[in-house]
């Protein structure tokens, strides 16, 4: 018990004292996680917001499909982009491999499915409801998507952050395609994993403290924001 007393105050020394290592890691975590889900949103969103309001045959495979893809394994997901940018795959001349884009790659893989999947569900939802009312007003089905898109918009943005968890907490399939090099491509979930095998507790118990600390404060932002807007909808009601 004295042991893991020293270790979260070294932890927490770390953390106040702003550890240059520390930070550095963080701050690569952040930008690559956050790169990867902007991309995937902008992939994601008009593919499910596309998927929940068309009509065309085979629509309910492709609907099943990207419900499968939610569940990737990320450690297959790992290996198919490092054989792609390995050397010998189709994408090795561009040398992305061990770098944060290949990490960036592999968690855009991931996450796209999710937010796609959720966009569908919140946007489809919304157009039973509203479909109707837009098809009197002479709307089609895809030019009433920036209507839905907006009026679903914390409802989406609750799934940008089931997708940036997603990302955020990844290891298997970063650590396959960045290789986990000091100060090139060392997260916080590979140093965690890396440091507690190692036995260095105090810098993975501080990586984890700001793990939670983030998913913690954005999850609050987005229930705040959820409850903002369901008061504004009972002022307007």
């Amino acid at each position: 018990m004295q042991s893991f007393s020293q270790e979260f105050t070294s932890a927490m020394t770390l953390i106040l004292t702003g550890d240059s290592d520390l930070w550095a890691i963080v701050l690569l975590s952040l930008k690559v996680s956050l790169m990867a889900v902007l991309i995937a949103a902008v992939i994601g969103m008009p593919l499910g917001a596309a998927l929940a309001v068309g009509r065309f045959p085979g629509r309910r495979l492709v609907v099943v499909l990207l419900n499968a893809l939610m569940g990737l394994p990320p450690v297959v997901v790992g290996l198919l982009v490092y054989l792609m940018l390995s050397r010998s795959g189709p994408l090795g001349v561009l040398h992305l491999l061990y770098t944060p884009t290949a990490m960036i790659i592999a968690q855009v893989v991931l996450v796209t499915p999710i937010i796609a999947a959720l966009t569908r569900q919140t946007v489809e939802t919304l157009d039973d409801e509203y479909a109707e009312q837009l098809r009197s007003m002479g709307v089609s089905r895809l030019a009433s998507i920036p209507t839905l898109v907006w009026d679903g918009r914390v409802a989406l943005l609750t799934a940008l952050l089931a997708g940036f968890g997603r990302a955020i907490a990844e290891v298997g399939a970063v650590i396959m395609v960045g290789g986990n090099i000091n100060h090139v491509t060392r997260v916080m979930t590979t140093t965690i994993a890396l440091e507690t095998s190692k036995g260095n507790l105090a810098l993975a118990l501080a990586l984890g403290a700001i793990l939670i600390g983030i998913a913690v404060s954005v999850t609050g932002l987005v229930s705040l924001l959820a409850l903002r807007e369901g008061q504004g909808e009972m002022r307007h009601a």
